[in-house]
């Protein structure tokens, strides 16, 4: 069995709900055939984070280290791993392992995040109990086929976006790769935040016309800047006549509220499709006569699974598509965390550790 480079990992947990973290070491598993060590070098913050920190979506098992948008640099890899050497620069996303046998119906398809041993990068167990802990840390252990080689164009000098590629960049390019969008669809975004910013840009690079949907107009002219074709203000409805049955896709990249759903598909053609990518507080409700006079489709999105998130950073260094980001030390996660959850950051923090200064 190899020997990893970090007997403890030193990182900064939750031990019961809030946002507040704290100093906390832990043994890690050891380095199996197929695993890679990664010092960590940036780790994102996820709105995800703040949710399992707060336990508001499932249970949270305390000691909690999140983070699921990490970059750092190989140091150590087991026996069977030929696809990484030692140094070589890495992301890792919101899962770290999946069976990818062909006999398994969802890893056989490329819908490894749904497949039935998926271990996501926190608060979830491995098959021999351990607990998988996540990247605001010096150091962690994935199976090597959700570590992903991050192209040169965006380590050499541009590192520091990376690490919300590895969620929020594949979480919105992966459906749109998925569900069709090419050249000269008419493509809309709602919610021009942490997802939103970066949804603009990759439909953009793929060359819909863009309409970005905010109820603030202070940011029309960045969604522009950021590619995108039209602004509209849901605020006024005059500007919002402009796209009734105008659009192919929608991608709700915000929880919106549910009943805000009935709305959206007005400005559908027929046939369309809207993709949820953020998860709307209640039920939504619909009469069955919307969908037959409207021929609209409602899907959703989870992640990436093995098979998009190298394509996600290959095209993003490609098409020069980079996160909006604010960085801090690792050291003021809290003050990082209090930012994302009182709305205040934009669009993405990143949380450097020492090893990233040059």
């Amino acid at each position: 069995m190899v020997q990893g480079k970090f007997d403890v990992i030193h990182g900064w947990a939750a031990k019961k709900p809030g946002v507040k973290v704290e100093p906390w070491s832990y043994k890690p598993r050891p380095i199996g055939q197929h695993d890679v060590e990664i010092e960590i070098m940036h780790s994102g913050i996820c709105g995800s984070d703040l949710h399992t920190l707060k336990a508001e979506w499932e249970k949270t098992d305390y000691p909690a280290i999140v983070g699921h948008e990490i970059v750092g640099r190989v140091v150590t890899k087991g026996e069977n791993v030929t696809r990484f050497s030692e140094g070589d620069i890495v992301g890792v996303g919101a899962q770290v392992y999946g069976c990818l046998q062909d006999k398994c119906s969802e890893c056989s398809r490329g819908l490894d995040p749904h497949c039935s041993e998926a271990v996501y990068t926190y608060n979830e167990k491995y098959p021999d109990g351990e607990q998988a802990q996540g990247g605001y840390a010096t150091a962690v252990r994935v199976d090597a086929n959700y570590a992903f080689k991050i192209p040169d164009a965006i380590a050499n000098g541009y590192l520091e976006y990376a690490p919300p590629l590895m969620c929020a960049g594949v979480t919105t390019f992966a459906p749109m790769i998925r569900k069709g969008v090419k050249k000269g669809d008419k493509v809309g975004i709602v919610g021009i935040g942490g997802l939103g910013h970066l949804a603009i840009q990759f439909a953009h690079a793929l060359g819909a016309e863009v309409y970005a949907f905010s109820h603030s107009p202070n940011k029309k002219q960045q969604c522009l800047d950021l590619g995108a074709t039209h602004f509209i203000n849901t605020s006024d409805e005059e500007n919002l006549k402009s796209v009734h049955r105008k659009l192919d896709y929608l991608f709700v990249t915000s929880s919106s509220q549910s009943n805000e759903y009935n709305k959206y598909m007005s400005w559908m053609d027929f046939g369309a499709m809207i993709v949820l990518l953020a998860l709307p507080a209640g039920k939504m409700s619909f009469g069955a006569g919307e969908f037959t006079s409207s021929e609209v489709l409602i899907t959703g999105s989870l992640i990436g699974g093995v098979d998009v998130l190298q394509k996600t950073l290959d095209f993003a260094a490609e098409h020069n598509i980079r996160p909006i980001i604010e960085r801090l030390p690792m050291e003021k996660v809290n003050e990082a965390l209090e930012r994302v959850n009182s709305g205040k950051a934009r669009y993405r923090i990143v949380l450097d550790n020492p090893v990233s200064s040059n």
